[in-house]
């Protein structure tokens, strides 16, 4: 766990040195919600730990610094435009940041420098000071150059930092964005290499402390809020501050939704100009609306009812074993028409009633209906029921396992259909392919280039199975100087004499795993003159032959 814990200090002390040490008037933080942060460090993903990392030092925030939020990557996978500010800067904003950042989707591109531009440009950098505090593990992937960005926005600034976390980056890669803090004046952390890392708290920590700025003049004595609304998951249910949303809409004359006036998160009280509004509560899935009167002089405290309840689930593959970290769950819960996707450990509050859960692990499906009554909390274990298949391909029973390009696996169903053919079932490419398939008898078909072999195997729930296909082939590599096309053909012809092709390239060189047997290659030149070669291949040998 040292590179977790490496990690998670380097965050909190990148925040820490933004929020205290410099005192920033208003701040961002751009977390990066790209596919990648799936990734593990010591086993956690690495989206977990960002997520620890920015609760853990929004606890230690006061009250009245503006914390933004911002993300990139979540929804929407392929976009360079998917950023978002979630959370504008606002003084309180530690509990509405920590519901952002564990509600999003970690599944898009790495725009970052765009993102830079946007919270800069959201924080009037050309007007007041400015931070922005950016936390990525990886490298600019919409053409951006963050190089060029920091130095745009120092140059135009009124005071702007930009500080720069590379979450797990190589030292090489962590170069190709250190300038975008170091052209800003910021800091970069390398939050994987623990020397920089004790470095940077030395210098922090041991730092002298700033001389105390005079105590502000207190401001006027400011209005008692004349809007407090609360909101509960039930009637006479405890009211619901964290996690929770609120929308602001001017009314129309019909009563409808106008334009929006504000978004605020958690325990929420607000001074209302005189007017008619319509004020949405949200927690999680589930909303209510109520239309609002505010007039003069009148102190509004109204409550919404959202008829809900949390649902927490547990997905894994077999009785007792770990959750799934990558288990797919759709809940379809009354009214919806396109139910969202969760992924792994899921908890959530929606509207009360039937909620139909679907989890997907691997080629592993199951579908449950989860009443779910409002106010309550139901919290159940989802169990699949999966085994767990790793595959490889070997030349020989114990022999080299093969290793390279070419090598695929096909899973198919073992009993076959009228016609003599079995569903495929799923794929994969590359050595240690890994399957998680529902308990049947099963065949692996695996391709080592131009060899194939078949192996049956049966699954059992929470059984692992490490399964080594003996492909009974060699490889075979062919040089056929000044030759446009080399073809390998079965070395028997058929009864109308004819060779069946097994492979071929356009290349003077060809080199291919083949099932052990006799062959014949042919090369062809441009002028199509052909000249042939014959070879025999064996299991787990290398031949090498030329045809001249």
């Amino acid at each position: 766990m040292a590179g977790l814990a490496r990690s998670v200090a380097a965050v909190i002390l990148l925040l820490s040195m933004t929020t205290f040490g410099f005192a920033a008037n208003k701040v961002i933080v751009i977390l990066d919600a790209s596919g990648s942060m799936w990734a593990q460090i010591d086993g956690k993903p690495k989206l977990e730990i960002a997520r620890e990392s920015l609760r853990t030092v929004l606890q230690s925030v006061p009250a009245d610094d503006e914390i933004g939020f911002m993300a990139y990557g979540h929804r929407e996978k392929g976009s360079c435009d998917d950023i978002q500010l979630i959370v504008p800067p606002q003084p309180g904003s530690a509990s509405a940041i920590s519901a952002a950042a564990d509600s999003l989707k970690f599944l898009g591109k790495t725009p970052l420098t765009a993102a830079v531009k946007q919270a800069a440009e959201a924080l009037r950098y050309t007007e007041d000071k400015a931070t922005v505090v950016l936390i990525t593990d990886g490298l600019e992937t919409c053409g951006g150059d963050p190089c060029a960005l920091g130095k745009e926005l120092k140059a135009s600034g009124v005071d702007f930092t930009a500080d720069v976390v590379g979450f797990g980056l190589t030292a090489d890669e962590g170069k190709q964005i250190a300038c975008l803090a170091e052209n800003t004046g910021g800091k970069y952390i390398q939050a994987s290499d623990e020397k920089a890392l004790q470095e940077a708290l030395v210098e922090t920590v041991t730092a002298p402390a700033p001389e105390p700025t005079p105590a502000p003049a207190p401001e006027p004595a400011k209005p008692e809020f004349n809007f407090m609304p609360t909101v509960v998951l039930a009637e006479g249910g405890d009211p619901v501050t964290d996690g929770n949303a609120w929308e602001v809409y001017k009314a129309k004359s019909d009563g409808t939704r106008g334009d929006n006036i504000t978004t605020e998160y958690g325990n929420y009280k607000a001074n209302l100009e005189p007017g008619d509004y319509v004020v949405v509560a949200r927690d999680g899935e589930a909303k209510v609306e109520q239309k609002i009167k505010i007039e003069a002089g009148q102190v509004y405290k109204p409550l919404f009812i959202l008829n809900a309840g949390m649902l927490i689930l547990h997905p894994r593959p077999s009785q007792g074993a770990e959750v799934a970290s990558g288990a797919a769950v759709v809940i379809a819960y009354p009214g919806v028409d396109t139910p969202p996707t969760y992924y792994g450990e899921t908890k959530v509050v929606l509207p009360a009633g039937d909620e139909k859960v679907t989890v997907t692990i691997g080629q592993g499906v199951v579908t449950e209906t989860i009443p779910l009554t409002a106010g309550r909390v139901v919290d159940k274990d989802i169990i699949v029921g999966v085994g767990h298949v790793v595959a490889n391909a070997y030349y020989t029973a114990g022999g080299d396992k093969a290793d390279g390009s070419g090598i695929g696996f096909k899973v198919l169903k073992a009993k076959k259909k009228i016609d003599g053919t079995r569903d495929e079932v799923t794929y994969a490419y590359g050595p240690d392919s890994k399957f998680d398939v529902p308990p049947d008898d099963y065949v692996l078909v695996a391709t080592v280039d131009l060899a194939v072999a078949e192996q049956p195997f049966s699954v059992k729930v929470g059984e692992f199975q490490d399964l080594k296909v003996a492909m009974n082939a060699g490889v075979l590599a062919i040089t056929a100087p000044g030759t446009s096309k080399i073809e390998i053909f079965e070395a028997k012809k058929d009864i109308n004499g004819n060779r069946k092709s097994i492979g071929y390239a356009y290349d003077e060189k060809y080199q291919a795993a083949l099932a052990a047997g006799d062959y014949t290659v042919v090369s062809e030149k441009s002028d199509n003159t052909k000249k042939e070669g014959a070879v025999t291949v064996k299991a787990g040998e290398r031949v090498e032959l030329t045809v001249q």
